[in-house]
């Protein structure tokens, strides 16, 4: 065992297998850190889920090791997870300016108190137990996004964060610290972890001021209101909406809770530049001519009660959308969401407005590294292991396969899913266990209260429909005083099926003159008996199954 104790062990909670609720710990011996605490959106058949955060139950068991969280960017994948960590643990977290902000805003919402939040730039170290951290300074699709570089007792791990390679990003002084990964590259690294989004496209990610240009076209020609659509959290996106508003004289005005939030937080700490005057209230919209107006809104995924979808189906307070709208959707259907995102295109072509999107032009740029910018990491970072991270499967074996390519030997790649344990030493490496991981629903201010049982549950009312039997007893004589009387909801009307539910009723009445003759009283039998025979009878006549429920009361 003294031999094992002296490893280094890697453990992704979240974001493999997938793309969202990232979370990674990092433990040697008695020391932990964890690196980011994301959420995830819930799956189509996750009915009525909110959202979906990690399982941090090996967190939870090993509370005193934990040294603190590191925050790599401001994301919902990277920090939505957070609030829901922090009611349990209490960890301090350091973070970048913005990131710290984004998460404040968090808290504040979940009236969350007395968290320890440590501001860290580019460039600094800091000592949490054995580890020593040092940042680095990336370009993604939002400011303040970091790369890792953790010295452990057995060697250097290197985390990428999300990250692309942006030699002209629109702050300036937020170029990808390509120097610094050659020089810690340069003193040996036993343990890259690499975001992998975007390992299935060739060539480069283009640069974000591309979509400033293509911006900067459409307001141009535009003669109406233009509708802008992306991630709340694009922060380098929203810029340039302002910018291209700016330069063709239009008020800006904002849509979407999230949108205004992040909007808020990023001006009040620097990361926005806006004209005094160019943003005007929704409620003054009108006094302007469309031709002086940009809506900046979210929705870009169609989610269902986003603004811009209530734009779409005219459900919107404020704004009604009229044919000489033009709509800019500035995102890519996350995988996954592309139904609900034509859905909406489909409804607002069909209002008459016109609508760009990512397919028709330029007007969205990934915040991913793609093959050759992935490459170039790579072969500075030089490490002996490799874990290909954020990604779904296709995506963590694509990016094996490029290391390899790249003359890495296959034995030294570990595609891990959520709860593998990986354990280093300075020349060896290898998954040894799993430990608990998974999905934790949240629903409402239920969190992980709604299981896989209630899932199913939910799934039957919704395919097949409920019927609730109920019978009066009386408590002496277990005689059926009143009933049965059958309610059903969404299995089928009432009125047009009278003869069914007459039969149905002959059928429950029969089963208890059966139990009452056999002396039977226990309600779990009773409740049973009466749902195998309407099963029986049912699927028979209709060849549907229900969810059937029996209420029995005494008097």
């Amino acid at each position: 065992m003294g031999r094992r104790a002296n490893r280094l062990k890697i453990i992704p909670l979240g974001g493999l297998d997938e793309i969202g609720k990232n979370i990674t710990v990092i433990e040697y011996k008695d020391d932990i850190i964890v690196i980011d605490c994301g959420m995830s959106f819930p799956e189509d058949e996750m009915l009525g889920i909110d959202v979906v955060i990690p399982d941090i139950s090996y967190l939870l068991k090993s509370k005193d090791k934990i040294k603190g969280i590191i925050l790599t960017h401001g994301h919902e994948d990277h920090i939505g997870g957070l609030p829901y960590l922090l009611t349990k643990l209490n960890i301090p977290i350091y973070g970048t300016k913005l990131t710290l902000g984004m998460v404040e805003n968090k808290l504040k919402e979940h009236r969350l108190e007395n968290v320890s939040l440590n501001e860290i730039k580019a460039n600094d170290k800091i000592k949490l137990g054995c580890f020593t951290i040092e940042f680095i300074r990336v370009t993604h699709s939002i400011p303040g996004a970091v790369a890792l570089a953790i010295n452990t007792p057995v060697g250097m791990v290197v985390h990428t964060g999300d990250f692309k390679v942006d030699f002209t990003p629109l702050d300036d002084d937020n170029v990808i610290d390509l120097h610094k990964f050659a020089e810690i590259g340069s003193k040996g690294v036993l343990v890259l972890m690499a975001d992998s989004t975007n390992v299935e496209r060739p060539g480069y990610t283009m640069s974000e001021r591309t979509v400033g240009d293509t911006f900067n076209d459409i307001f141009m020609r535009a003669n109406h209101r233009i509708i802008v659509a992306t991630f709340a959290s694009n922060i380098h996106r929203i810029q340039q909406v302002i910018d291209a508003a700016e330069l063709f004289n239009r008020k800006v005005v904002v849509s979407g809770r999230s949108m205004i939030n992040t909007i808020n937080v990023a001006f009040e700490l620097g990361y926005l530049r806006i004209n005094e005057g160019t943003l005007i209230d929704i409620n003054d919209i009108n006094k302007y001519p469309g031709n002086q107006i940009v809506v900046l809104t979210t929705g870009s995924q169609g989610e269902p009660m986003s603004a811009l979808s209530r734009m779409a189906f005219s459900e919107h307070k404020k704004i009604e959308l009229v044919p000489e709208d033009l709509v800019i959707i500035s995102a890519s259907p996350i995988p996954g969401n592309e139904k609900t995102v034509f859905k909406v295109i489909n409804k607002l072509i069909e209002i008459g407005t016109k609508v760009v999107y990512e397919s028709l032009a330029d007007v969205h740029v990934s915040g991913h590294a793609c093959q050759e910018e992935l490459k170039l990491i790579h072969t500075l970072i030089k490490p002996k292991f490799f874990i290909p991270v954020h990604g779904e499967y296709r995506h963590l074996k694509r990016h094996a396969e490029l290391a390899m390519e790249l003359g890495m030997p296959k034995e030294n790649i570990f595609i891990a899913s959520n709860g593998s344990v990986i354990e280093f030493t300075k020349n060896t490496g290898a998954i040894t266990q799993t430990v608990q991981s998974g999905n934790i629903l949240v629903d409402g201010l239920g969190i992980g209260d709604v299981g896989n049982i209630v899932l199913r549950d939910r799934k039957h009312l919704s395919e097949d429909g409920l019927i609730v039997i109920v019978v009066t007893m009386s408590k002496q004589e277990g005689k059926v005083i009143a009933g049965p009387d059958i309610i059903s909801r969404g299995f089928v009307y009432v009125r047009e099926s009278e003869d069914l539910m007459e039969e149905a009723r002959m059928i429950v009445r029969e089963v208890l003159t059966e139990c009452e003759r056999k002396n039977i009283t226990d309600w779990a039998t009773l409740k049973s008996s009466i749902r195998d025979a309407l099963r029986g009878y049912i699927y028979e006549k209709i060849k549907r199954n229900p969810m059937i429920l029996p209420i029995i009361m005494e008097v």
